[in-house]
């Protein structure tokens, strides 16, 4: 490290003195040649002459460099030098491995390869199709939904920002609930049920409470139209815990009043036909559009597909008013949230409660407008109902009326032609 010496140290070098031999030269001791240098004290002017001769200096020069200040020079270090030993090395070279981690993970955490314009547009594409599905064919989106599917799933591969993959995680689990809709039209149970398992796990990804309550009431619309009823009314409570908004307490609760009707548990059906007009009636926060959400004309029309199957008089005429009111609310509503699917389900319900009166006029007038809709409008659902009511018309106590004759007749042509499972357009 350097030190600072005075001149005059300098100048006793140069000329070859030590303390000691310039003390002696000038006749005092080596400790006042020591405070001389120090700078703690300076020569007595009758000294100056004598110290001059001894460092080869005019008294002007003496007095000169007796004034200069003290300059920097290299001292020979008291200490060893410090010295760093290999475990100090590796320490120092960890830490720059360290550094270097979280600089690399700070680009990587900072990458992302959606923004929140891309989610808005995802959203807007998602609501249009939700939307669509409820009053237009399924031919004529079923590619549009896979290929949104597809796309969010891409970009889940990617890296996002925490709350964009949250974000992408529940639109995959909605698209993947359509496609669950899709299949379920189909007849296709076994990849409805791929589908909403995959819509299960995305929702729990998310962490969307909404999304894993509707997947439920999916899943127990798989169930039911398997015809396994009690996994379809379990299924339906199970999702209600998770139901903290909108209307889909309301949906779960008719899908349970519908289940447990179909296994002839007339007093869990009546209960939860009640809760369900209970929790419509307490619906605050908006839905979704379309398929996401559960209108009033549908949860009529459920409410009269329970009531008809709980087979009594008192409960069939309930099953009428419900039905009716299901078609009426849909048909003044907007064209484009009429579900031609419900529309059409309310009135075999119709036709199925008018034959159980023996009202054959009935009968033959509410299929007159199922029987005329285009076949790409008859689902696996309806189909199922259809052939079930073409079973009842077949029954020996109808076999000699002519009018039942020609219903049988009508109904299994209906069965007979392509409807939408069918579809050159769809998967098989």
């Amino acid at each position: 490290m350097a030190s600072k010496r005075s001149r005059l140290i300098q100048r006793r070098e140069a000329v070859g003195h030590t303390q000691e031999s310039l003390a002696e030269a000038v006749d005092v001791d080596r400790t006042t040649v020591g405070r001389w240098e120090s700078g703690r004290s300076a020569p007595q002017p009758w000294m100056r002459p004598k110290l001059a001769r001894a460092l080869k200096l005019t008294v002007d020069q003496l007095a000169d460099l007796l004034k200069a200040p003290t300059t920097a020079v290299e001292d020979v270090p008291r200490t060893a030098p410090v010295r760093r030993t290999n475990r100090d090395i590796d320490l120092v070279a960890a830490v720059a491995a360290d550094s270097a981690e979280s600089a690399w993970f700070l680009r990587f955490a900072s990458a992302s390869n959606v923004d929140d314009t891309l989610l808005e547009q995802i959203d807007a594409d998602l609501a249009r199709l939700a939307g669509d599905y409820v009053s237009r064919p399924v031919s004529e989106l079923f590619h549009d939904i896979g290929t949104l599917r597809r796309g969010v799933f891409d970009l889940l591969r990617g890296r996002q920002h925490p709350y964009q993959a949250s974000h992408l995680y529940l639109q995959a689990g909605r698209l993947c609930g359509l496609a669950t809709h899709v299949a379920l039209d189909l007849g296709q149970y076994t990849a409805a049920a791929t589908h909403s398992r995959t819509a299960w796990r995305c929702a729990e990804s998310a962490g969307h409470n909404g999304l894993r309550a509707w997947i439920r009431s999916v899943q127990s619309l798989i169930a039911y139209w398997q015809q396994d009823h009690r996994q379809a009314a379990d299924l339906a409570r199970a999702g209600l815990p998770y139901a903290d908004s909108g209307t889909i307490a309301a949906r779960l609760l008719s899908l349970e009043a519908r289940a447990t009707a179909a296994l002839g548990d007339t007093e869990s059906a009546l209960r939860a036909v009640e809760a369900a007009e209970t929790a419509r009636s307490t619906v605050a926060a908006v839905d979704l559009p379309g398929v996401f959400t559960f209108p009033e004309a549908k949860q009529w029309a459920y409410a009269g597909t329970a009531l008809l199957a709980l087979n009594s008089d008192r409960h069939v005429n309930h099953a009428i008013a419900a039905s009716s009111r299901a078609i009426s609310l849909y048909e003044s509503g907007p064209r484009q949230e009429q579900s031609s699917g419900d529309l059409l389900a309310a009135r075999l319900d119709l036709a199925n409660a008018h034959l159980a009166h023996g009202d054959l006029d009935g009968v033959q007038e509410k299929l007159s407008v199922l029987l005329d809709a285009a076949p790409d409008r008859r689902t696996a659902s309806i189909s199922s109902r259809l052939r079930a009511l073409s079973a009842r018309l077949s029954e020996p106590v109808y076999a000699g009326s002519p009018i039942v004759l020609s219903l049988r007749e009508n109904v299994r042509e209906a069965c007979s032609r392509p409807a939408l499972t069918n579809s050159p357009e769809l998967p098989q």
